[in-house]
């Protein structure tokens, strides 16, 4: 099993759809990661309106050394509309045999190498066919392109409807202080049941701490505050120490352009909340206590 860093680096707003980093901006922020044991990097083929993979590769191209210091996760099976994809009308999903090797194939150009360590199916496709999907994720790890495979925003019967024709080892989930949902819908179970690493998108829950209009602001940022206090560290670290102290060994994503904000989530991994100090936090964000 690959071992990726905690937190995963997310890369959709280094690009177009966010910071617009140079080429020199992403080489120092990837220098800057891979020296404080960030090594996990995490894209998708539509980010930047598909351009911010080949934004990043231009950093690997020029130094191709340090492709084998990273771990690189990116995702298909998206079709959005933008001027450099003029044949998609709608935005869809697409995940035939035929649309998950090309984009792969293209993600691999995008980013200079010759594999990629994690393939996702970025979201769950209505007209998904698993044994579809299993022979072009067959085809792509026979050949050495990808190394393994997961999901995004799978359900539990979604991934076991694919479980049937290929192994799943990762689902991308959004989850957090304010998106307790996996907690309690069976999406965490379901990972710890079938040995499912899961991935925390969001894992600030979209920057809840500096939205005040937000319902339960005030409760988790005192809560949050507190512990704070108590473990003697940062408030993004106690929202962080929250996710992980699930037995599903939750590894967080965090879409940050700020170095310092990553170091702050691995500070988190020294942290051991008491059980009910997460509880506490728990009942901040949902405004009652537990049945």
């Amino acid at each position: 099993m690959i071992n990726f860093s905690s937190p995963i680096a997310g890369c959709m707003r280094w690009g177009k759809w966010g910071a617009n980093f140079t080429t020199k901006e992403y080489r120092i922020i990837i220098d800057e990661c891979l020296h404080n044991g960030i090594t996990s990097f995490d894209h998708a083929d539509i980010y930047g309106d598909y351009t911010t993979e080949a934004d990043f590769g231009e950093v690997l191209k020029d130094a191709p050394s340090l492709r084998r210091q990273m771990q690189l996760i990116t995702k298909c099976g998206i079709q959005i509309t933008t001027p450099n994809r003029p044949l998609h009308q709608i935005k869809s999903y697409n995940t035939s045999k035929e649309y998950i090797i090309a984009s792969t194939e293209q993600s691999l150009k995008n980013f200079c190498t010759d594999y990629i360590d994690v393939m996702l199916i970025h979201r769950p496709d209505p007209l998904l066919n698993p044994e579809e999907v299993a022979e072009a994720i067959t085809t792509l790890q026979q050949q050495g392109k990808i190394l393994h495979f997961g999901v995004s925003n799978f359900l539990p019967h979604q991934v076991h409807l694919l479980q049937k024709s290929i192994p799943v080892q990762f689902n991308q989930l959004e989850v957090s202080i304010v998106h307790l949902f996996p907690f309690i819908n069976g999406m965490l179970d379901h990972c710890l049941q079938h040995n499912i690493i899961p991935m925390a998108w969001a894992p600030l829950g979209g920057g809840i701490l500096n939205d005040d209009a937000h319902p339960r602001y005030r409760s988790i940022a005192a809560t949050a505050s507190e512990l704070a206090a108590k473990y003697l560290t940062g408030i993004n670290q106690i929202l962080i120490a929250f996710l992980l102290a699930h037995p599903s060994k939750i590894i967080p994503v965090l879409g940050t352009t700020k170095i310092e904000r990553l170091l702050q989530v691995k500070e988190a991994a020294n942290i051991t909340l008491e059980r009910e100090d997460w509880f506490k936090l728990y009942i901040a964000s949902t405004g009652e206590d537990v049945p």
